[in-house]
């Protein structure tokens, strides 16, 4: 028995834009955990009021940030290893003075 042709009608991008992208933007995922791992997610995504899908997402972001601005630093620290990164004297001995200054009131 043959089933229903896949688009009865013309395929029509103003009406059938969503079958590319589903009913959602997000992307779904399986991942392996520890069982531990697993009941303090699910007791933590309880006590914010959370999904455990939202709790995954946020710890993800957080922790590809996080890794972002590793990378960020360390061309940061490439790029000051390249240059002069000293205080210009003059510069030094005025933040010397100030710091001085508010020491005595």
């Amino acid at each position: 028995m043959k089933g229903p042709p896949l688009f009865p009608r013309p395929w029509n991008p103003a009406l059938d834009v969503w079958y590319d992208y589903g009913y959602t933007k997000d992307v779904k995922t399986a991942i392996s955990i520890p069982n531990s791992v697993y009941e303090a997610a699910q007791r933590l995504a309880a006590r914010l009021g959370i999904s455990r899908s939202e709790l995954y997402a946020r710890a993800v972001e957080t922790f590809v940030k996080r890794h972002e601005n590793e990378n960020l630093t360390a061309r940061i620290n490439q790029v000051c290893a390249k240059i002069d990164t000293s205080i210009d004297p003059a510069l030094r001995d005025a933040q010397g003075a100030s710091l001085r200054e508010d020491e005595r009131k």
